[in-house]
């Protein structure tokens, strides 16, 4: 492959990819600073006498079925078992915390900030198309840096510049990671 063509190649793959790994560096980061926004509960809705199904085919058109029926929101992607209760998905937007109690089953609509939508989409708890969108950038981000590194070792100027940094890298990895 040229290094005329090596070099579009990472420029289109960086300008496309840069906004979405800026989200995702800055939702981690806000995360490790322990900024994780809230989950705003509402007040819980109790459809008396219904049970669960469990969280299958059959059991999610019948927690569709209950949502509609009481009048909410059914459109969610899928379940999330979490034991004594169970969460529509994706939790990136409004969704409903489950639970079978002796009345009935409990709705409980959940509401997540714009930062708690954003850790949870960093996360892969957003719906199903974004997923596979981060399962693109995670290929495309490797490509990115691939190509950058080949291109920092073909250039004459940049190898030995390069290398050390790479192995300053490398270095700097084993050593935070050992301990």
């Amino acid at each position: 492959m040229s290094r005329k063509t090596l070099m579009t190649i990472h420029l289109y793959l960086a300008a496309f990819f840069t906004p979405m790994i800026v989200i995702m560096a800055v939702s981690g980061g806000l995360y490790l600073f322990d900024i994780k926004g809230s989950m705003d509960k509402g007040t819980p809705i109790v459809i008396a006498g219904a049970e669960l199904k469990g969280n299958d085919d059959a059991g999610i058109e019948h927690i569709k079925s209950l949502l509609s029926g009481a009048g909410l929101d059914d459109g969610f992607e899928y379940l999330k078992d979490r034991g004594s209760m169970m969460q529509t998905r994706p939790t990136s937007r409004d969704y409903y915390e489950i639970k079978q109690t002796p009345q009935g089953v409990e709705f409980t609509p959940v509401s997540p900030s714009l930062v708690a939508a954003m850790m949870e989409l960093h996360k892969g708890h957003g719906p199903q198309i974004f997923r596979t969108l981060q399962q693109v950038l995670a290929v495309g981000l490797v490509l990115i840096l691939i190509s950058g590194l080949i291109l920092g070792l073909q250039s004459p100027m940049l190898k030995n510049k390069t290398i050390a940094v790479t192995a300053g890298g490398i270095l700097v990895f084993v050593l935070v990671a050992a301990f």
